[in-house]
């Protein structure tokens, strides 16, 4: 079953300026119709706790509510999809145990982890690090635009039409630029939960974007 994938996601991290929850509900009021909940360092309590609050801000705005990892959640809350940062991680497996219904998604760093999502059940990837990134260790080789380029032309080559978002220390001024190599959409953090007005950081990517 082909999914909806948004062209835009917005990702929540720890940080100290804002809480999963109000950067969820600042995003939103700005626009956004993809929230990814990225929280690795809470109990399941906790978890839930946000989790809730932030699945009735994304219902309130008509937004798709994505959790990283936490896949034992399913069916705890009302959650559309899991992203799994694990690039080992076993995607044929993981959909017979989510089901068609919930959307999953997964994170890549080559052109061969991507072909595996494609063929293995993912429903798309975050492809990165375009570049220095604040959200994640820099323990993966940057892409840059011409790793995109090759990646959209690898991907044509064996017909795999899939979606793959570039992510990884994007900036507004990337993002035309990162749209030329046919990339599908791009994924931040960082570019607007760290920015001085989240909310207009977050239109301005919209702008640029959809």
């Amino acid at each position: 079953m082909k999914k909806y994938i948004e062209k835009l996601q917005f990702i929540t991290h720890d940080i100290p300026q804002h809480t999963h929850i109000e950067q969820a509900q600042l995003a939103c009021e700005a626009g956004a119709k993809w929230i990814q909940y990225r929280c690795l360092t809470k109990t399941d309590e906790d978890l839930l706790k946000d989790i809730n609050i932030i699945a009735e801000i994304c219902d309130d705005w008509g937004a798709t509510l994505i959790v990283t990892d936490h896949i034992h959640l399913k069916g705890k809350a009302d959650i559309q999809g899991f992203h799994i940062e694990d690039m080992d991680a076993d995607f044929i497996a993981l959909r017979k145990l989510i089901g068609e219904e919930y959307t999953l998604g997964g994170s890549a760093n080559s052109v061969e982890n991507l072909i595996r999502l494609a063929t293995e059940g993912a429903d798309y990837a975050g492809f990165g690090p375009f570049s220095i990134t604040k959200t994640k260790p820099n323990n993966a080789p940057i892409l840059g635009f011409k790793g995109y380029s090759y990646a959209t032309e690898q991907l044509q080559l064996k017909n795999l039409n899939f979606p793959f978002l570039a992510v990884g220390g994007v900036t507004l001024a990337d993002v035309e630029a990162l749209l030329e190599t046919n990339v599908y959409g791009i994924a931040v953090s960082a570019a607007i939960n760290q920015a001085d007005n989240m909310y207009e950081a977050y239109r301005d990517f919209y702008n640029k974007v959809i």
